[in-house]
């Protein structure tokens, strides 16, 4: 009995997406004739929660500000920093530690966590480190505009 039901089932499920397709309410649909994204990429059992971070623009803005201050303080470290200048690189450091002041007198919403002021020298170090790195690599230049499109 089991799979006549699950064959009937199955038949008349497929009876009505094809009386749906014939009265064409899966026309117009969106992305419709374009590849599935991701599919060249390995499979993450949270994929649903960074396709809704991507789409709804959250990044760091989804952590909480402690959290958020430590994950920027990783970045600047390791030379990740906006701006092309050491100027820029320099400003973004100092806004960085003003900031961190500011959470010692006010203390941040969400986990409370040890954040230190970082060394505007070490950061200009890393960022020329990893500068000169992407300068070396000729194919540096076509990575980020095919990651940025």
């Amino acid at each position: 009995m089991g799979d006549d039901w699950q064959i009937r089932y199955e038949s008349l499920i497929d009876q009505q997406i094809r009386a749906a397709e014939a009265r064409g309410e899966f026309d117009d649909l969106p992305g419709a004739g374009k590849p599935l994204t991701g599919l060249d990429k390995p499979y993450s059992e949270d994929w649903w929660l960074k396709q809704l971070a991507e789409r709804e623009n959250l990044g760091r803005h989804a952590l909480p500000p402690s959290l958020a201050l430590r994950k920027e303080a990783q970045d600047l470290r390791s030379g990740i920093v906006p701006g092309r200048s050491e100027r820029a690189v320099r400003d973004a450091v100092a806004d960085y530690n003003e900031r961190v002041a500011e959470a010692r007198r006010k203390p941040l919403s969400g986990p409370q966590v040890m954040l230190e002021d970082l060394e505007v020298n070490e950061v200009v170090r890393a960022w020329r480190a990893r500068r000169d790195e992407a300068r070396e690599r000729p194919d540096a230049t076509a990575d980020r505009k095919r990651q940025a499109s």
